[in-house]
């Protein structure tokens, strides 16, 4: 692969914006496709990281950040399309989708907000929880492709709460017990 981990993490990104601005656009096919490629870029930055031994502190965080920036243009993507009157979606339990994509953007950064603060805190890794990233945008994506938008959203919204409690529970646990083998010592 003659691209570097970083480059390809960037180009990813590019990707998940054109996945938002195609939401944007009323265009939610085109918009899970989009996230369905940058998922591509997603498995091969780590995996060309871990192959040529260039696995980075600085890499780690540039992924990270391109996460939520690509989690939360997606999401306004979307809330823009509903807003504008480009996508419809219709209200699913009395609860408009731009609402729905709202929680479902606060549940996606609280899930990840969870786990660095809780390492930070002194947890090994906490991977734990029904919707990782992987998850959530896999649902999006099939739901923008299949028709189901405003479902995906529902199920995210709900999934990513329960996983940020999960966590939050887990981290209770760890960080509690400090003989328990995730803590980290200092």
């Amino acid at each position: 692969m003659p691209l570097s981990p970083n480059t390809l993490t960037l180009l990813g990104f590019a990707v998940s914006v054109a996945a938002g601005a195609a939401f944007a656009l009323g265009k939610p096919f085109e918009g899970g496709l989009l996230i369905l490629f940058s998922g591509v870029f997603d498995i091969l930055d780590g995996g060309v990281a871990r192959a040529k031994g260039r696995i980075t502190p600085f890499g780690g965080v540039l992924d990270s950040v391109c996460d939520r920036y690509s989690d939360g243009l997606m999401f306004l993507g979307i809330m823009t399309g509903t807003i504008n009157g480009r996508l419809v979606l219709t209200p699913i339990l009395g609860i408009d989708g731009w609402l729905w994509a709202g929680f479902a953007l606060i549940g996606s950064f609280l899930v990840s907000y969870t786990r660095a603060r809780a390492e930070s805190a002194g947890c090994r890794k906490l991977s734990v929880g029904i919707a990782e990233r992987t998850e959530r945008m896999l649902i999006l994506a099939f739901g923008a492709l299949s028709g189901f938008l405003g479902w995906a959203l529902v199920l995210i919204a709900v999934f990513s709460h329960i996983t940020m409690v999960q966590r939050v529970l887990r981290a209770k646990s760890i960080l509690s017990n400090p003989s328990e083998p995730d803590v980290q010592k200092p």
